[in-house]
């Protein structure tokens, strides 16, 4: 698909919580007769992140009819559709055009390009791209959380802590140690006092926590792992639950000046790269001090479809964007978990609240509404 003097591509770069609501806010206000919306996105489905742990822990609840949910015809139109493939190069340039390169070789060029292609997750949370092998990964990690008896998580974030709470669930029984490289569990976004209380909630589940230190090596060597302090855990199941690093390889196509030295995508506060002023990068993606929650990505989206519209004509001014309150709810299981909310003094909620919000549904009928399937 090329544009032609009639019609201008609008390309979008990922298919997660960034990438959709970008998509819905601009569908409703180009015009068909000569725009093109484009969502280029290697699943033929949206992945409901924070629902994955609990999916590849238990069948209960056949959580994989309803967190992989299908993109369908609000995604696909007369001007409008999804394309599932990855990108492997873009071209920005006044001479050689504008439009990015398909793994397959194909190029599809873009009036405007906006980057939201997400992060690259560690373990059980790393899932293929096929249907098919994505829901095969899911049983063979069902299978190997429900045959472990020793399991080391290496991360004490939230990924680690919703996953530690999933392994109770399953089995109280269960021996789980996370392994967290900070003092306190989570990190310095958050209140030492509010990390002390999370920490201790999952002790009381009977969570085992090795603080202030490392798992360099995750084979286990004679039933168990080594830290870098020299302490010996039981191990018959090591499982990585560090934080993700950005999807941007691709970016670097751009120039070398476009990405941080951790792959992060430089953004000026209206969204655009510098340099690239028909480009714009949202979500875990951007370059921008704040924690890579789905939450922050109805208001980079504002950001970014404000500005899209107003670059093409629609809109007389740009927006910045100013940064989002950190908020997080974690799950410890079905049934607890612990809230913070950076706003006034920093308000905090504990489990039966946060199961009211987060750990019992997981947001999954949230999710579906805000993005339209």
């Amino acid at each position: 698909m090329s544009n032609t003097q009639e019609r201008q591509n609008i390309v979008i770069v990922g298919g997660g919580n960034v990438g959709i609501s970008t998509f819905n806010a601009l569908a409703g206000h180009l015009d068909a007769t000569n725009s093109n919306l484009i969502l280029i996105t290697p699943r033929p489905y949206f992945t409901h992140l924070p629902a994955a742990l609990r999916l590849v822990v238990t069948s209960e609840g056949k959580l994989e009819e309803t967190v992989l949910m299908p993109f369908g015809d609000k995604h696909n139109g007369p001007n409008k559709k999804v394309l599932n493939a990855k990108v492997a190069s873009i071209v920005d340039s006044d001479t050689k055009g504008r439009y990015v390169v398909l793994e397959n070789g194909d190029k599809i060029d873009f009036s405007v390009l906006v980057l939201t292609p997400g992060s690259i997750w560690e373990g059980p949370i790393d899932f293929p791209d096929n249907k098919g092998e994505h829901l095969e990964w899911i049983n063979t990690w069902r299978e190997k959380f429900g045959e472990a008896d020793d399991i080391v998580l290496v991360g004490g974030g939230a990924v680690g802590l919703e996953l530690a709470g999933e392994l109770k669930d399953l089995s109280p029984k269960k021996n789980v140690t996370i392994v967290h490289g900070q003092k306190f569990v989570l990190n310095d976004t958050y209140p030492e006092r509010w990390r002390k209380y999370v920490a201790s909630q999952f002790l009381k589940r009977g969570v085992k926590l090795v603080l202030d230190d490392f798992v360099d090596d995750l084979e286990i060597k004679d039933g168990h792992i080594t830290t870098r302090a020299k302490k010996t855990i039981p191990a018959d199941l090591v499982v990585s639950t560090r934080g993700p690093r950005p999807n941007t390889k691709f970016v670097e196509s751009l120039g070398p000046d476009v990405l941080t030295s951790s792959g992060y995508i430089k953004i000026q506060p209206t969204l655009q790269l510098p340099n690239h002023p028909r480009i714009f990068a949202g979500g875990d993606a951007m370059d921008w001090v704040e924690q890579k929650q789905a939450g922050k990505a109805p208001a980079h989206a504002a950001v970014i479809s404000n500005n899209i519209l107003s670059l093409l004509g629609f809109k007389k001014s740009t927006v910045q964007y100013k940064g989002s309150y950190e908020v997080v709810v974690l799950t410890n299981g079905k049934f607890s978990g612990a809230g913070y909310f950076g706003i006034l003094w920093g308000i905090t909620i504990g489990g039966w609240l946060s199961s009211l919000i987060k750990s019992k549904s997981l947001l999954v009928g949230m999710m579906k509404g805000s993005l339209g399937f």
